[in-house]
């Protein structure tokens, strides 16, 4: 069983990792630090499956459980991450209960799915891969877009399905016709209310409703309304806040007067 497996099934929340930057260093960096899984962004990150596989061998002693979302609903990228090692797949834009069952289609081998037996990877790092792969492996439907959250009971009730991961920024250019500017921690009532349906949904179906955040504090709001995994930030905003915040504090204490000032005079 994964940790998160393991840590739901104990009724605690999980943190989740977010890798961007297509670099094994990085994400071993990423992994150390405690989450409770990670997730390599193949469809936004700089990065394709010749990162994904060496990144996955980084995090491996860890013990996060290791995921990847897929640029699309496309079997040969799904089967080719999870053969790689991801132990789980978020799949992106994901509008009706028939996508969600392929999504899950893929990810099963038979008789619970389609998937095509090659492990290549995977079977190496878990010798016992085949035997635990159907009952293991996560499956994450995106609801993303105003037809996704339309369709929410339906994707909900998937079988097979193990959870809704919400991307905040598509759905609420979605849901507002574009009125809304994409962007983490939605504070407007209208997203508010979609957000904690979604999480209703899910627990009625009992499966997991996941959330992309931008702070803890919103995070801890979303577990408060229902939420059981929760993502905070990604490797390149950490990067670059962490920059930001060395140059603009170096900028300010230079630009201060640090002592009386002399003026020489020839």
């Amino acid at each position: 069983m994964t940790k998160l497996r393991t840590l739901w099934t104990e009724g605690k929340p999980t943190l989740n990792g977010w890798c961007m930057i297509g670099n094994p260093f990085v994400a071993e960096i990423m992994a150390a630090q405690g989450f409770d899984s990670v997730t390599v962004d193949m469809q936004h990150g700089a990065l394709d499956y010749t990162d994904l596989l060496p990144m996955l061998q980084a995090m491996r002693a860890s013990g996060a459980t290791l995921l990847a979302r897929v640029p699309w609903l496309d079997p040969a990228a799904v089967m080719k991450a999870l053969d790689a090692g991801a132990e789980g797949i978020i799949c992106p834009m994901v509008n009706t209960a028939a996508d969600a069952a392929r999504l899950v289609s893929y990810l099963r081998y038979p008789p619970l799915g389609e998937r095509s037996f090659g492990p290549t990877r995977a079977s190496v790092a878990r010798p016992d891969y085949f035997a635990q792969s159907n009952a293991n492996t996560l499956a994450f439907a995106m609801i993303e877009t105003a037809e996704g959250f339309a369709n929410l009971d339906a994707i909900a009730a998937t079988p097979g399905l193990d959870g809704i991961y919400v991307g905040p920024a598509d759905l609420s250019l979605s849901l507002s016709n574009g009125a809304l500017k994409p962007g983490l921690d939605r504070q407007e009532p209208k997203i508010v209310d979609a957000l904690q349906r979604i999480a209703a949904a899910c627990q009625r179906n009992n499966i997991i409703a996941a959330l992309h955040c931008g702070t803890p504090d919103y995070a801890q709001k979303a577990i408060s309304w229902g939420f059981r995994m929760v993502t905070v930030g990604a490797d390149v905003r950490f990067l670059t806040e962490a920059a930001a915040t060395a140059v603009r504090t170096f900028r300010d204490l230079t630009a201060a007067p640090t002592g009386p000032q002399t003026t020489s005079s020839y």
